[in-house]
């Protein structure tokens, strides 16, 4: 998939005031790239179909339209920041708040969203310090090993909430050797933007 093809697909499933949004953060991203490693340099002419897309599609399988979304490890914003400039027009009584321990990208994801009009929350803690979040959704994108995300989710999730892990071609795997820990409900739902990729909708997540 070309730029333009992703461009053209996120343009034609969000408002023009949403695209804007994405066009902005597309923007401060690629201008505080220069001073901070926020995603990897080789991806950068690859923003739109590497990270945008691939970020929307996550909010598709919200099962939820409030409550509180958790998006931990988030670094430059992926998922989370795209999906909640979504929800600012499609879910609006969704509140987003994401966990990230680098101070400077938690500096630039409170700078971009108020550039972006959105309001969220940014804890610059470690994931298992911050305190239980009680989330409905949380997401999370390249960030660890599935039986270390479930623990997250564990954590942060409310007990009916619902995680939201985008995994990559060894994702079977990952579910098997979660397994000997984990007990969960799990879908694999086949990623728009890269082949072999799925996203893990993923519930009823307890201890073996």
């Amino acid at each position: 998939m070309t730029e333009d093809d992703a461009r053209a697909r996120l343009q034609a499933s969000v408002s023009r005031e949403t695209f804007d949004r994405l066009q902005t953060y597309a923007d401060a991203l690629v201008k505080w790239q220069k001073a901070i490693n926020l995603v990897a340099p080789s991806t950068i002419p690859e923003l739109w179909s590497r990270h945008f897309l691939d970020s929307a599609q996550v909010f598709d399988l919200c099962p939820v339209k409030e409550g509180l979304w958790l998006d931990i490890g988030s670094g430059a914003g992926f998922p989370g920041l795209v999906c909640a400039a979504v929800a600012a027009e499609q879910a609006p009584e969704l509140r987003f708040t994401f966990i990230e321990s680098d101070l400077r990208k938690g500096s630039f994801l409170r700078t971009v969203a108020a550039e972006m009009g959105l309001k969220v929350g940014v804890l610059t803690r470690r994931i298992e310090e911050a305190p239980p979040q009680g989330a409905a959704v949380l997401s999370a994108r390249a960030l660890a090993s599935l039986g270390k995300l479930l623990g997250h989710a564990e954590r942060h999730l409310s007990p009916n909430g619902t995680a939201l892990f985008l995994k990559g071609a060894t994702h079977a795997q990952e579910i098997e050797e979660a397994l000997e820990t984990w007990r969960m409900s799990v879908d694999s739902v086949s990623s728009q933007t890269a082949e072999g990729a799925v996203i893990l909708k993923i519930g009823d997540i307890h201890r073996a």
